[in-house]
């Protein structure tokens, strides 16, 4: 099982969006419930890492994490994006 942090400014809205465009892509690759998504504001995101196997923003982080952080801002505006979800499915082995 793989966790990911997601994490916007207010861990509500942008989150949210983003987080159904990458469970579809997941699913999509063959990752339905391989994994865990928890949301969380930007300033929680540090907090939250631990434990984590990435961080996945759409916003600056201004504290360093436990893990490492993906930028996910192309997102949100469709562009980028399978190098965003390859950067994501990066972090599942043949095992997952």
């Amino acid at each position: 099982m793989r966790k990911f942090v997601l994490c916007c400014g207010s861990g509500i809205v942008t989150s949210t969006h983003i987080r159904k465009k990458i469970e579809e892509e997941l699913d999509k690759r063959g990752y339905k419930g391989k994994y865990a998504i928890t949301q969380c504001r930007a300033s929680e995101a540090a907090t939250m890492s631990d434990g984590h196997d990435a961080v996945i923003s759409t916003t600056v982080l201004k504290t360093k994490c436990a893990c490492p952080i993906i930028v996910a801002t192309g997102l949100l505006m469709n562009r980028g994006t399978q190098e965003i979800y390859d950067q994501i499915c990066s972090y599942f082995t043949d095992e997952d």
